[in-house]
């Protein structure tokens, strides 16, 4: 049967298992689907590809997502790959099985989402359920806009057709993704509470990342009511610095953070934070840097989500002055000891 591996996000464990179904039947193929949010990513990436390579000679190797999407030729020069195909490509992967080379048109141009609808969830107690794609902000240091094109979102409707078909094979508990989900068209609680009310067997409803900038008091007041909402929320962070947050071009600064973090427990006393964080982007001085440890303490922040700063070439941050390597890392590391995992 085919193997689907995925690295990266929410997203990507949603759309391969669209994959898998999609793929049911076929033998010797396996489908690599990427991730591009840091350098580390896509060289583990490639990592898996040689391994897969290694240990199944015969196999047709499939590289798709993100990685794929911007750095098409990378992967159409290892030897090890047949075919390449980019984030819009990937939705029609039945249509290109017969293929080699690279067919990556540009996701730029998409203006749907696949209306595929998966049955299950492979392996898990807990679903990912697509409700937007693509992202219309362009934060500095960010390559996942090129990769995954503008905002794009699922039909209410729709998501409660996908909800009622994972809740009756048994999957009672909904983590609603995407690239910016807070950017969902019809609204976040608004598609919250018809889910809830059209879906009465979910027993908890989470979200993805939350954009701390757009969590709105109708989504805060939905939180304080509905006790099927998780009350662990993660945040995209960043950084605690104002300054590192305006040439990230982040829309939120350190004190809205603290700020709906207080408004959360405030309706929900029990609520838990995570964040991600970036460490060592240019123009962070030590000072910035101590400006987001102390942000993780003032926030309550309990688990951290932490990278090195990774350089996309691409985007502006990219030809900015960099901070030595071993200082994200060594940045990175203190931030993680905060972390309560």
């Amino acid at each position: 049967m085919a193997q689907v591996i995925t690295f990266g996000c929410r997203l990507n464990a949603f759309e391969s298992e669209v994959l898998k179904e999609k793929l049911q039947g076929y033998d010797d193929l396996i489908v690599i689907n990427t991730c591009a949010v840091t350098g580390e990513a896509e060289r583990q990436c490639r990592q898996e590809i040689r391994k897969q390579r290694k240990e199944n000679p015969n196999a047709k190797i499939i590289v798709t997502g993100c990685s794929a999407e911007v750095h098409a030729q990378v992967f159409a020069e290892m030897k090890e790959v047949d075919l390449v195909l980019g984030n819009k490509e990937k939705t029609e992967i039945e249509d290109y099985l017969d293929k080699t080379g690279v067919y990556v048109s540009g996701i730029e141009k998409s203006r749907s989402l696949d209306d595929f609808m998966i049955t299950g969830f492979e392996g898990r107690q807990k679903a990912f359920v697509q409700i937007e794609q693509g992202c219309n902000h362009r934060c500095t240091y960010c390559i996942v806009p090129f990769a995954r094109g503008k905002c794009r979102s699922l039909p209410i409707e729709r998501v409660i057709k996908q909800v009622e078909v994972l809740v009756h094979d048994g999957i009672k508990k909904i983590c609603l993704t995407g690239v910016d989900i807070c950017s969902y068209e019809y609204g976040l609680a608004r598609v919250t509470r018809a889910l809830l009310k059209n879906v009465p067997q979910i027993e908890e409803l989470s979200y993805g990342s939350l954009d701390p900038a757009a969590i709105d008091d109708d989504l805060v007041e939905l939180i304080g009511t509905q006790e099927k909402i998780s009350p662990h929320f993660h945040l995209s962070v960043q950084s605690g610095d104002d300054e590192v947050l305006k040439k990230m071009g982040r829309r939120h600064r350190r004190d809205d953070v603290i700020k709906l973090c207080q408004k959360i427990r405030a309706v929900r006393k029990e609520a838990t934070f995570g964040a991600d964080f970036i460490c060592g982007f240019p123009f962070e001085t030590e000072e910035a840097f101590e400006n987001t440890c102390r942000l993780v303490q003032e926030a309550q922040i309990d688990k951290l989500h932490v990278f090195p700063y990774s350089r996309r070439e691409g985007t502006p941050a990219a030809n900015w002055e960099q901070i030595d390597m071993s200082i994200r890392r060594k940045r990175a590391q203190i931030l993680r000891k905060m972390s309560h995992d």
